[in-house]
This record gives structure tokens, C-alpha cells and sequence, in this order.
């Protein structure tokens, strides 16, 4: 009887369970952790281990014999390598402080004081991002170059050439380039610094120097991120290295890592020693970095925050501020811009034969041409779609990054993203050439390589570095307490994020996008390495036409191209202005 009583409720509960199992189909729960690991490593730590395990066994993708060397790094560090080593250390380390001063300074002038010009000023950020380095290297040398615009007008730029052909010319084009990223990191940051903290200086008798000294050091975690990417952008940049530093016969780590890639034979082994030695120098500024930022929180955006209030200056101070942006302005774009719009008017411009006349005829012969049409619809394509994935993933590891305790996943990320920012584009490209190009790839049937989506996991990966750099000042700002009450009151996760966070990252988000949108447009070394047959991003086209010394035509197709890129930015805030609701417009403006 008992047997029989309990038998019956077993055989129910396995029938149950049977059918149970079968209507409910087995579920994988990924965490979003987990998914963004998946995307940064398949994006970027496995490119990246794959060129850099060339420097120490080159026999794994056939680049020699050897399953275990390190004579790829003895050759790194000598001769010219060697050199080339110590002028990149040597230049990025001034471009670096000279940026962040310069762009800190610059961010706080437009948004803490009533100068006259702000507009412009932030205008000529944009301009300077947009413009790559190269071009912005190129316009003076077809300024001073011989036979170059200055002497077809008659003038000897000899002495100006023996400065600017040189360490000095090539620190202050990284410098200006680096300017964009020390603004907007400051300026995102010094938006959500509200002017309690400028108050409560002047309270207890503090100078009005001293409450910049205390706003400065509130936003610490802008102004070292911009030291740290700039630095990481210096030391790795290619376009300057080809153009100015390799007329001038002045070595740097980035033109040496080149030459190993497209010597013949291919000596990429010596190139991933040369990125490795790369690597060591932005691991000592993540170092001083971390250390010089300590355990200290730097939270101060939350909802008792009150607008900033602009400093009036005097009539001296706005003398001094329009001299300085004057003197800024010129150096950084004005005497370029001068030299490739002169050029790109200058039909026949770097032909001996040519009668070098003035006209729009380099214009004409670009418009009817199919190099630009095309390769400049392609690449705006393209550069949206990278853009609006890149944000949404700088988001994500930007929140990892600001948390005060880091977990050791995130000091993992932060490492694996400024590791990344040192990488060459040229040798990212390599990289994911010799990725997606492996058997076992095939194996795993993805088969990206010679695909648009790989040149365009390619632009991701380079962008997402600096995005997520320029999005962690401002998010480092965000208080937890904001979201907690949000979730206390009922909201779920996602109508608490859009709700608070989204609103008051807006408008760096915004800026995030736009920087993004403008690199991609005009990134030229992984666009020469992996556009697939049959296209031809706009950076390619306008290489295409310097090298077949269509020193015209390449000038005109690049201020088309630039053009193109500020009408999209002005839409962009435009936009905003008139369109974001009026609370989103409210955080971080000034009375």
C-alpha cells in the first residue's frame, strides 16, 4: 500500500519532468562582461598577440626558422632602429606636455570664461582632428619644399625649412595634433564641475588662481588620460614619420618599423620587436599615470550640481587670449592650410615641365574624376557605421575604466586599450592580415580577410582605444548614488541609464562620435592595407594621386574630403542644438 502510494507521485514527477525537458530549451546566460571580452578579444588582443609573437617566434607564421629567438629585438636596439627608438621617446614626451597645456588651457578658456572667438576656437579643435597628420606634415612641405609654392611665388623658404625639416618640426605637428584630444578630455570634464567647488575656494579666502589650481585637480583624470594618449599617439604615429620626419632624414620608431615591413624580403619579425619596445613606453605612462592618480575619487557630477559661471575677462586678458589664438591658429592649420590650398590651385604642381598656372582647374579634373565620387561615398558609409559601434563600446569600457576600485578585469582592459593606442595603424592592419588570414580560420569558416566587414573591424579596433579615453573624464564624474536612487524608485536597469546617464553623457558622447566619424574618414594605413579589391577608401585615393606627384590634384581631393567631414560635424551639433531636449542641453552649460 505505502509502495504503491509513492509510486504513483515518481511516476508523474519523471513524466513531468520529461515533458518539461522538452518544452524548455536549454539557455546560455552571457554576461555583458563576458560579451564585451568576447569583442575586445577577437578585435584587438588577438591581432595584436598574433603580430607580436612574430618578434620572438617568427617560425609560427613562417617568418623564419626559428621557433624561439630574440635576435629581433638586438636588431631593434641598434642602429638606426635604436635612434629611431630614442627621437620617438624624445618627441612624443613634448608633444605630450605641450598638447595637454595647450589644449587644458584652451578647454578652459571656452567654457569658464566670456572670451570673444570661443566658436572659433572650438571650431579649429575639429579642423585639427579632422585633418590627419600627414596632410597636415604635407601642407608644409608644399610650402617649403624646393620648387615647392613658396618659390614658384618667388620667396626662399630655406630657412624656415631647416627649422621645420626636423625634431622641431615634427614635435610641433604632433603637438597640434594632439591638441583635440586634450580639449575635449578636459573640456567633457570640466562641463560636469559645477561652481560650488569654485565657490566654496573663494569662501574661505582663496585667490581666483587658487580655485583653478582646485578645478585642475578635480578633473586629474581628464588631464592625465590626455597625457597618456597623446604620448601613445605620438610614438605611434605613421603619417608624420612618412612625410616630414623621412624628408628631414630624421629616424623615428614608427618610419623603421615601415621600412621592416615593406622591405624585401618582408621583415616583420623586427617590426613586432620594434612594437614591443613601442608597448614598454605607453606601460610606464599607464604606470605613472595609475600612480599619480592613487586611490583619490574624483565623482563630483551629481544632481546637486549647479551650473559654472564664466569669468569675465578684461579688456588686456581678451587682447592676450585673440594673440594667443591667433598665434595657435596659424601654426596649426593656418600655415598648412595656406600651403595645400595654394597648391591645390597650382595646375601642374610638382611636374618640372608644368607652367604652374593659377586656377580651379585641379577641382574640375577631381569633380569628373571617379577616384573621389566613389571612395568619398564608400568611406562616409563606412566611417557612420564605425562610429555609432565604437561609442556604444567606449561607453561600456569607459564605465569599467572610471570605477575607482578597479576590478582586475578592468586594469586588464585598460592596459589591453592603451596598448592598443600604441600600435601603428600599419601594423594593426598587418596584424589582422595574418589573423583572419591563418588556416585554422578558414577552419572555424570565418572567412573575413578581402572584406569590406574586415577593414571595417579593423577601423573599430584603432578607434576604440582613444574613444573609450575620451569618454572616461566624463564618466569618471558620474555618481553612483544617482543610479541606486533611480533603481530604489522602480526603474530597471535600462530606464535608469536612459533616463540619467545618457542625458548627462549626451553631449561627450556627441564629440565622441564626431572625433570618431572624422578618424575613420581619413585613416590611411589600415585603408591601404586591407580596402578589398574594387574599392577605394577616399585616404587611398588621395595617397594614390601625391604618389604619382599630382601634387595638385592630391591637395584639391583632400580639401574636399576635409569639407565633407565639417559639414557633417556642423550637422552634428547643429543638431543637437536645436533638436535635444532642453535638460540634456542644461548639464555642463555656463551663465
Amino acid at each position: 500500500m505505502f509502495e504503491q502510494s509513492t509510486a504513483r507521485p515518481i511516476a508523474l514527477g519523471a513524466r513531468a519532468s520529461r515533458r518539461t525537458a522538452g518544452r524548455l530549451p536549454l539557455r546560455i546566460r552571457i554576461s555583458p562582461m563576458t560579451a564585451l571580452w568576447v569583442v575586445i578579444i577577437a578585435i584587438l588582443v588577438l591581432p595584436i598577440a598574433v603580430f607580436l609573437t612574430l618578434a620572438i617566434a617568427p617560425a609560427l607564421l613562417d617568418q623564419g626558422t626559428s621557433w624561439f629567438s630574440l635576435s629581433a629585438f638586438a636588431d631593434a636596439l641598434s642602429g638606426q632602429t635604436l635612434v629611431g627608438f630614442a627621437d620617438s621617446t624624445a618627441v612624443g614626451l613634448v608633444a605630450s606636455v605641450s598638447a595637454t597645456a595647450v589644449g587644458t588651457g584652451l578647454a578652459w578658456v571656452v567654457a569658464r570664461t566670456n572670451a570673444t572667438a570661443r566658436r572659433v576656437a572650438t571650431g579649429l579643435v575639429f579642423a585639427l582632428f579632422l585633418t590627419p597628420s600627414y596632410l597636415i606634415a604635407l601642407g608644409w612641405e608644399r610650402l617649403l619644399e624646393p620648387n615647392g609654392v613658396l618659390q614658384v611665388l618667388g620667396a626662399d623658404p630655406a630657412p624656415l625649412r631647416s627649422v621645420i625639416y626636423g625634431p622641431v618640426g615634427v614635435a610641433l605637428v604632433l603637438a597640434v595634433k594632439g591638441v583635440p584630444f586634450a580639449y575635449l578630455s578636459a573640456g567633457n570634464a570640466l562641463a560636469g564641475l559645477g561652481r560650488e567647488y569654485e565657490d566654496a575656494v573663494r569662501v574661505h579666502g582663496g585667490r581666483p588662481g587658487r580655485a583653478i589650481v582646485v578645478a585642475l585637480t578635480l578633473i586629474a583624470p581628464a588631464i592625465w588620460s590626455s597625457l597618456a594618449i597623446v604620448f601613445a599617439e605620438s610614438v605611434s604615429d605613421y603619417g608624420v614619420a612618412a612625410t616630414l620626419a623621412n624628408a628631414a632624414h630624421f629616424p623615428v620608431a614608427t618610419y623603421t618599423l615601415y621600412l621592416a615591413v615593406q622591405a624585401f624580403p618582408v621583415n616583420f619579425p623586427l617590426a613586432s620587436a620594434v612594437s614591443w619596445l613601442l608597448l614598454a613606453l605607453i606601460v610606464l605612462a599607464l604606470a605613472l599615470q595609475r600612480r599619480a592618480l592613487g586611490r583619490r575619487g574624483f565623482e563630483v557630477l551629481s544632481a546637486r550640481t549647479r551650473t559654472g559661471r564664466r569669468t569675465r575677462l578684461s579688456p588686456g586678458g581678451q587682447a592676450v587670449w585673440l594673440v594667443a589664438l591667433t598665434a595657435l591658429t596659424l601654426t596649426s592649420l593656418g600655415v598648412p592650410t595656406v600651403g595645400a590650398i595654394s597648391a591645390s590651385l597650382i595646375d601642374g604642381l610638382g611636374s618640372i615641365t608644368a607652367s604652374h598656372t593659377w586656377g580651379f582647374a585641379n577641382y574640375a579634373r577631381v569633380l569628373h574624376s571617379p577616384d573621389l565620387g566613389g571612395p568619398l561615398v564608400f568611406s562616409t558609409v563606412i566611417a557612420a557605421i564605425v562610429a555609432s559601434i565604437a561609442v556604444v563600446l567606449a561607453v561600456v569600457c569607459a564605465r569599467v575604466l572610471a570605477k575607482q576600485n578597479q576590478t582586475a578585469g578592468g586594469r586588464v582592459l585598460d592596459s589591453v586599450l592603451l596598448a592598443a593606442v600604441a600600435l601603428p595603424g600599419i601594423v594593426f592592419a598587418a596584424g589582422y592580415i595574418f589573423t583572419f588570414n591563418l588556416p585554422f580560420m578558414n577552419t572555424l569558416g570565418i572567412k573575413l580577410y578581402g572584406t569590406t566587414a574586415l577593414l571595417g573591424l579593423a577601423y573599430l579596433a584603432t578607434a576604440l582605444p582613444s574613444t573609450t579615453r575620451l569618454l572616461v573624464g566624463a564618466m569618471a564624474q558620474l555618481q553612483r548614488s544617482m543610479a541606486e536612487s533611480a533603481r530604489a524608485h522602480g526603474a530597471n536597469g535600462m530606464r535608469a541609464w536612459w533616463g540619467i546617464t545618457v542625458p548627462m553623457l549626451a553631449r561627450p558622447i556627441l564629440s565622441a562620435w564626431l572625433l570618431t566619424y572624422a578618424g575613420t574618414l581619413l585613416e590611411l594605413p589600415v585603408s591601404q592595407l586591407l580596402a578589398p579589391a574594387g574599392t577605394m577608401p577616399v585616404a587611398v585615393g588621395i595617397q594614390n594621386a601625391l604618389g604619382r606627384y599630382d601634387f595638385g590634384g592630391g591637395t584639391a581631393m583632400e580639401v574636399m574630403a576635409i569639407l565633407s567631414a565639417l559639414v557633417v560635424v556642423a550637422i552634428g551639433y547643429g543638431g543637437y542644438a536645436l533638436f535635444a531636449p532642453a535638460g540634456w542641453k542644461r548639464i555642463g552649460a555656463t551663465r
